[in-house]
């Protein structure tokens, strides 16, 4: 068999799974552009919005994102993929034109909150699909797959996006996004109403028409999540796990920037080589990474992976060798690469392939509270303990999270039970 054939035949690169991943890496390009790079400076430059209002806008952002992940998860099991996910990227491409035409920053904060609503559908519907695609003989791989499509989106778009950027002129940069999201509705427009065999369009029909006659939407809604918790088989748990993990996430991201400035007292050129070192070492190592988890189990990547991050974050704030803080860095990046496929793997195997869209909202909204607490835990912390303890809690509660695991069981094909 040929090279041809074999890409041909591998449905973790089917139109169907390239199209979602197209999506997610210019999305969070599009989205790490505006909320790491542009709306910072400029809001406060151009709009002359305070930091607490710029605070306000980054959140509703992400509060905006969270809030809608079950209910979008719901919708994709009734209607599929193309109208949800295409009404998702019509809203972000509005949010982005509302941001690059308003002088008040009143209408930049409900973009953003639009931008959120925008995005919602994002994970849902690629981590449903393509899982869906995958199986369960692949399903670290595919993991491992998209997330490197989104690190490279959320990595590449603040660094790109300056090179568009002239002084106080950001024009240039607002039309690159704009023809970036005129990409991703066209893209958007080639996915399937539904994906899989056994006729499911069919049956998605035929059961939207038995729902209309049961009762109001509301009432229909009830009762097909009670019947989600029915068929749902999981560990009590894996909720607080998934919360934690995010958290432990969470906490780092408003410091680190803070951290190496006012502390390590880095340049840009020197923070950019250490974001590229962790991220670089990411990408690479997670594709592998993801075969190895689909072929040797996720067990003995889990625990590796939390340790060797846990380890990372408690001695990184101590640590004032640049040589070493290099090496923490990439161990940070090795550590993570092995959490994501294996974790992630973890939870796919607690979801019921029929409801999958809905589970996977519902996932994604307590991994997202995880990502609304953090930063704020994490300012908190800064303030009152000083630099060390956002680090130390976070490898703290990686340490929590290496021993909560050890007592969610995993079944010979990696069901969790």
């Amino acid at each position: 068999m040929n090279l041809l054939q074999k890409w041909q035949q591998n449905r973790l690169f089917s139109p169907f799974v390239l199209e979602l991943l197209v999506i997610m890496f210019v999305v969070e390009f599009v989205k790490g552009a505006l909320l790491l790079t542009i709306l910072p400076v400029y809001m406060k430059t151009s709009l002359g919005a305070s930091a607490f209002v710029i605070g306000w806008t980054l959140a509703a952002q992400y509060i905006g994102d969270n809030l809608l992940r079950t209910p979008v998860g719901w919708i994709i099991d009734r209607i599929g993929y193309r109208w949800t996910m295409l009404t998702g990227v019509l809203l972000t491409f509005m949010a982005v034109v509302v941001i690059a035409t308003t002088t008040q920053y009143i209408w930049t904060i409900a973009a953003c909150a639009m931008l959120g609503f925008g995005t919602a559908p994002l994970w849902p519907c690629v981590i449903t699909g393509t899982t869906e695609v995958a199986g369960d003989e692949a399903k670290g791989t595919i993991m491992s797959v998209v997330y490197m499509a989104w690190l490279s989106g959320v990595g590449l778009g603040p660094v790109a996006i300056n090179f568009f950027i002239h002084g106080t002129q950001y024009s240039l940069a607002f039309r690159l996004l704009l023809g970036c999201m005129t990409v991703v509705v066209l893209v958007a427009l080639l996915l399937p109403k539904k994906q899989g065999k056994h006729g499911e369009e069919e049956k998605a029909a035929t059961l939207a028409v038995t729902e209309r006659r049961e009762g109001t939407f509301i009432q229909r809604v009830a009762a097909y999540m009670k019947e989600v918790r029915r068929s749902l088989s999981v560990s009590p748990l894996m909720f607080p796990a998934m919360f934690a993990q995010t958290f432990a996430l969470g906490i780092l991201t408003p410091i680190l920037t803070l951290y190496a400035k006012e502390v390590l007292k880095l340049s840009s050129l020197q923070y950019s080589m250490f974001l590229i070192a962790g991220g670089a070492v990411t990408v690479i190592c997670l594709v592998p990474m993801g075969k190895l988890v689909d072929r040797i189990g996720i067990r003995p990547f889990l625990i590796p992976g939390f340790a060797i991050s846990a380890v990372t974050l408690l001695c990184f704030s101590f640590t004032k060798s640049m040589a070493l803080l290099y090496v923490l860095v990439a161990a940070l990046g090795i550590g993570y690469a092995l959490i994501i496929p294996s974790w992630n793997a973890l939870i796919a195997s607690a979801i019921p392939p029929e409801k999958r869209g809905t589970v996977w909202g519902f996932f994604l909204t307590i991994e997202g509270l995880g990502m609304i607490v953090g930063p704020i835990v994490s300012g908190k912390l800064w303030d009152v303990y000083g630099y060390h303890a956002p680090f130390l809690m976070s490898g703290s509660v990686l340490v929590v999270l290496l021993v909560l695991q050890m007592f969610i069981s995993i079944g010979k094909k990696g069901m969790v039970r």
